[in-house]
């Protein structure tokens, strides 16, 4: 067997393995300026709202993606109201604060925006940005009043780590359901709003935007396999473990990069 393997050319030496710290490998931007940090989030804000929009999940003015100010932490960026989500740039951006004014930008906040996330934000210091539209297979799983069953490596990252807002009484418009759904949340990454679509947080506007992409994907496989028969459970001792190798706010960050990759490269006029 080992005289088969091919033999190194004579009178060369072979290639070196590269050290392990010369190698690239991305990870999350430090700031010296909290502008710095605002602009940063400001473009990935809008970069996460063109993927949602190329991925398809607008429903007319529904749908929201937030980001909390670095500097005034009390205060969040967001889409405009009724602004397509594939063309909106950074100079589309809106600045609300803690009693849903605006306070940079000329246009207006979507209400339910305001409602759901400043309570949110509110009740989750930790929390960087958080991401809610209404994607066709989170309003299909919704409406089944469950949460989503560990069938599935990638899904595990939400295993024991999302919750379900059992209730609906029509579109959120005031604090107080807003508070609710926030209770609802408690310390996970995501909640399934019955009757209403999907909700997930992140420490940066890159793991929200994941969390929201991979959980709209993980619905689709849940509906699907049920569909075609009778899915098997992961068990409960391998789902929390694969849930500690993929659950993470970092990890998340890491998967997104390729997607932020393709539309600020696609789309450059975002940054406008």
């Amino acid at each position: 067997m080992a005289d088969s393997l091919p033999q190194p050319a004579q009178g060369r030496t072979p290639p070196q393995p590269i050290p392990t710290e010369q190698l690239h490998f991305a990870l999350p931007q430090t700031f010296a300026t909290p502008e710095e940090e605002r602009q940063h989030r400001k473009e990935r804000l809008v970069a996460a709202l063109r993927l949602f929009g190329r991925f398809g999940f607008e429903e007319g003015v529904a749908g929201h993606i937030t980001a909390r100010d670095p500097e005034f932490t009390d205060h969040f960026w967001v889409n405009p109201f009724g602004m397509s989500f594939k063309l909106i740039t950074v100079s589309d951006l809106i600045l609300v604060n803690h009693a849903g004014q605006v306070v940079e930008g000329r246009f207006h906040v979507n209400q339910a925006a305001f409602a759901i996330h400043s309570q949110v934000h509110q009740a989750r210091p930790d929390v960087v940005a958080a991401a809610h539209s209404h994607s066709t297979y989170g309003r299909a799983l919704s409406s089944l009043g469950e949460l989503l069953d560990p069938i599935t490596q990638d899904v595990c990252a939400f295993y024991e780590d999302h919750a379900l807002f059992d209730d609906y009484t029509g579109v959120v418009v005031d604090e107080e359901e807003g508070r609710r759904i926030a209770e609802a949340l408690g310390p996970h990454k995501a909640v399934i709003l019955r009757n209403h679509g999907l909700l997930t947080v992140g420490d940066s506007v890159d793991a929200a935007a994941w969390w929201f992409i991979t959980m709209e994907r993980s619905c689709q496989v849940q509906l699907t396999a049920r569909a075609a028969g009778k899915p098997v459970l992961i068990d409960h001792e391998s789902a929390v473990h694969t849930r500690g190798q993929l659950g993470n706010d970092l990890v998340a960050w890491i998967n997104y990069q390729p997607l932020y990759q393709q539309i600020s490269r696609g789309e450059p006029d975002l940054f406008g």
